[in-house]
């Protein structure tokens, strides 16, 4: 079993071990230490980074695991160590005290909103910016009820009181009393209660910081439903939360310099230019299908006509998003019409509804059989592509079939 000496002390940042065991796995090196400070990931706590580091060799610590044998993993540089070995422990102590300020934090927002809600939290998750909560509350969560609840949090993180810890084999029934939520029958001893006296009291495998005051700040940064009685809450702590809200001011700001009225409220200024680009939109719409029609007359006028029907057969530039947008119109607008358009390896076959004895997608099938490639579609729409013929050959190919087809 790896002796935990960030239970000890989770301000330890440096101490000394000695290797147990070593693997390789998947281009990494594992090891196991017969004591660590390196915080093992759970609980919704990350891991440790940092360095292990012993004579002709040192570890890169990227990920950490295990509850009674502590394994940790890394890129390794110089020889593998051996079992028997001294080695160096060195945590990156910012990570790691960050780390705290959040999980602490976190223990404050829960315990607030508890408080003043009835929320139970139900799931927490420190990520490398920011953290998130899951609260079971079946009412209409808002800004309001949120900044009622960091103005508490932020009062109890002010107060500067003391983070206690202690650790049972069994928890005494006044003590079972305080707790915020019912013991989970998963939590087996020893059982490790973390408090804030008058403020929270919750069982606990994570790392925490000594006071609430060394949390800086508990902010809020954005909230959302997941289910019907089940929120979502994104926070930040500490040196965290000005590196995030520096770099949401840093976008505001930079969003709103690219507005034409550089004026707040930026909200204001995106409705703005929302309805303009809306009106812009229909000046474009408008502009295409007067293109369209026009388009559509030069093509119409050097049609070919098989028993009737108006074949339109060319090479097309655009993408195909676009040539079939004009296609459908094409067809749509005019009676007693094929269209046969191929661009950059793609084809599109659309007829008129009423154009009766051929269907597109039989169509591309017998062209796919000497022209390569895959598609589908409908009797009056079909689209393909990934041929080995060049554009103007798969044309060749349609229409030859579609001739005999019309005849």
């Amino acid at each position: 079993m790896t002796e935990k000496l960030f239970y000890r002390n989770a301000y330890l940042w440096e101490a000394d071990a000695r290797v147990e065991r070593v693997e390789k796995k998947d281009g990494k090196v594992r090891i196991l230490l017969d004591r660590t400070v390196f915080y093992p990931e759970g609980g919704g706590q990350p891991s440790d980074r940092g360095v292990i580091a012993g004579e002709g060799f040192k570890i890169t610590v990227e990920k950490v695991e295990g509850k009674d044998e502590i394994w940790h993993e890394g890129t390794l540089e110089g020889r593998l160590p051996e079992a028997g070995e001294s080695v160096k422990l060195i945590l990156d102590a910012e990570w790691r005290y960050e780390n705290m300020r959040q999980h602490t934090g976190q223990h404050i927002l829960s315990a607030v909103l508890k408080d003043i809600y009835d929320a139970n939290t139900t799931g927490f998750q420190i990520f490398e910016t920011y953290n998130k909560i899951e609260i079971d509350y079946s009412g209409e969560l808002t800004w309001g009820l949120v900044l009622e609840a960091e103005k508490k949090a932020n009062e109890v993180v002010w107060k500067n009181l003391p983070i206690e810890i202690e650790v049972y084999d069994e928890l005494p029934e006044e003590l079972m009393k305080k707790l915020r939520k019912e013991l989970s029958e998963k939590v087996k001893p020893p059982i490790r209660i973390v408090s804030i006296p008058g403020v929270d009291v919750i069982p606990c495998g994570g790392t925490h910081v000594k006071r609430t005051g060394e949390v800086g700040i508990v902010k809020v940064v954005n909230f959302y439903r997941k289910s019907r009685k089940l929120w979502r809450i994104e926070f930040v702590c500490g040196n965290r939360a000005l590196e995030y809200l520096d770099e949401l001011l840093a976008d505001y700001w930079k969003a709103l310099d690219e507005m034409p009225n550089k004026n707040r409220p930026l909200s204001e200024r995106v409705v703005e230019l929302k309805v303009e680009m809306k009106g812009l939109e229909e000046e474009k719409d408008g502009l295409r299908r007067e293109l369209w029609r026009w388009k559509a007359k030069a093509l119409l006028d050097s049609a070919e006509e098989i028993n009737g029907v108006k074949v339109v057969s060319y090479v097309e530039d655009a993408d195909m998003k676009d040539a079939q947008a004009f296609v459908v119109y094409l067809v749509d607008k005019n009676p007693g019409t094929v269209a046969l358009v191929a661009g950059r390896n793609y084809v599109i076959f659309a007829k008129n509804r009423d154009v009766e004895g051929v269907s597109m997608n039989e169509l591309l099938k017998r062209v796919l059989v000497e022209a390569g490639g895959g598609g589908g579609g409908s009797e009056v729409l079909a689209r393909g592509g990934g041929f080995r013929l060049p554009p103007e050959e798969v044309l060749k190919k349609a229409l030859e079939v579609l001739r005999a087809s019309l005849q």
